[in-house]
């Protein structure tokens, strides 16, 4: 059997959750919403991606108050309003797909927020082009020449840790089956971690011990009010001298486990615009292979994996877990049915959509009996 298309369980402390492949479609970042509310792109996105064959499915980074917000058409859910507005659009897009997991990738940006999107250029905005004050562990600007970030004291810490409660509590009302905590691509978390934007001389800053302690708090407050499936995305190197290391991530990994953390996505990077990133087809992961080997969490693995036998290939060395793609969802929406047709795997997916497979692929929907009219 493939390894791709076998199932892997996830624990919680609310029991297992199955999957039914080991694909998995990362958060990717649509820069849509309004006021932090899901629009009708998210509905077309969400239920197009719900489609892919893939067994789980993370939404965008996700944000846990306005100052948390990457860029000003982020998603949010920081209120009964966004929480209605997500809740609205999940719960239609789930009833368009076949039973799906659904993950939330809940984030708060640090410094590298208030910025404008992509196609707007992606830099930090001034407040009259209706940017706001960043905040961060120090104020070192992301880019130097930018406007400072608020450096957060002790109190604000805790109000940080209360809106990634809050929000965890919210995604929980709405009926995601797990969440993830963004703590890579130089957003608050990873810059608590990094020394690069972590320049602190109180107990949060300065050793590794300190730098990841509040990295550590605030996942153990979500764990207390969250009880589903709960994971941490990390960056796991910084790509530049006297950064975070792969090794400091394996650490921190295992530091995490015994906090009931049930898995780890690892990424890399995004903390310096000094980064010099080795980018390449599965270039991240041997940080994912160490982060496995040194915590025992499961864990997923993410970066320029496209073709379904490189994606077998890394589960059957033990390399990672779970396969996360991002783009490649973007640019093949059916990868997962591409996947399932080269392995000898099994998908699901709408009835629409069954007649539109090439008599070769068919399997691919088991023993589907399609009539003719």
């Amino acid at each position: 059997m493939s390894m791709l298309f076998s199932g892997f369980t996830l624990n919680s402390s609310r029991g297992p959750l199955t999957l039914a492949n080991r694909i998995v479609v990362a958060p990717m970042c649509q820069y849509s919403a309004i006021e932090g509310e899901a629009q009708d792109w998210h509905l077309m996105h969400w239920a197009n991606l719900l489609n892919s064959g893939a067994a789980l499915f993370i939404i965008e980074a996700t944000g846990v108050s306005p100052e948390g917000r990457i860029t000003p058409a982020c998603l949010g859910l920081w209120d009964d309003r966004t929480e209605a507005a997500l809740a609205d659009k999940l719960t239609r897009a789930r009833k368009l797909a076949p039973a799906t997991p659904v993950f939330i990738q809940l984030s708060h940006a640090g410094r590298k927020g208030s910025s404008a999107t992509p196609w707007g250029g992606g830099q930090l905005l001034s407040l009259e082009q209706g940017g706001w004050e960043t905040e961060a562990p120090s104020a070192i600007p992301q880019i130097e020449g930018e406007r400072l970030p608020h450096e957060l004291s002790k109190a604000e810490l805790d109000s940080v840790i209360a809106a990634f409660v809050s929000s965890a509590q919210r995604a929980d009302r709405i009926g995601v089956d797990g969440i993830e905590l963004h703590g890579a691509h130089g957003y608050l978390l990873h810059e608590f971690l990094s020394p690069i934007a972590n320049q602190r001389s109180d107990e949060y800053g300065g050793s590794f011990e300190n730098r990841i302690r509040f990295p550590l708090e605030l996942f153990k407050a979500v764990r207390a009010a969250y009880k589903g499936v709960l994971g941490y995305r990390i960056s796991a190197s910084d790509w530049v001298e006297g950064g975070w290391t792969p090794e400091e991530t394996a650490e921190f990994a295992a530091q995490l486990k015994p906090l009931g953390c049930d898995y780890v996505h690892i990424s890399s990077g995004g903390v310096s615009p000094l980064q010099k990133i080795a980018v390449g087809p599965n270039y991240q992961v041997p940080f994912a292979k160490l982060v496995k080997e040194k915590s025992g969490l499961p864990t997923m693995t993410v970066g320029l994996i496209t073709d379904p036998l490189q994606a077998e290939a890394i589960l059957d060395s033990g390399d990672a877990d779970l396969i996360a793609l991002a783009r490649a969802f973007l640019y093949k929406p059916r990868w997962g049915w591409e996947a399932a047709t080269a392995l000898g795997g099994i998908v699901s997916s709408n009835e629409r959509y069954w007649r539109c497979l090439p008599r070769e692929a068919q399997a691919i929907f088991g023993n589907v009996k399609i009539g003719q009219r």
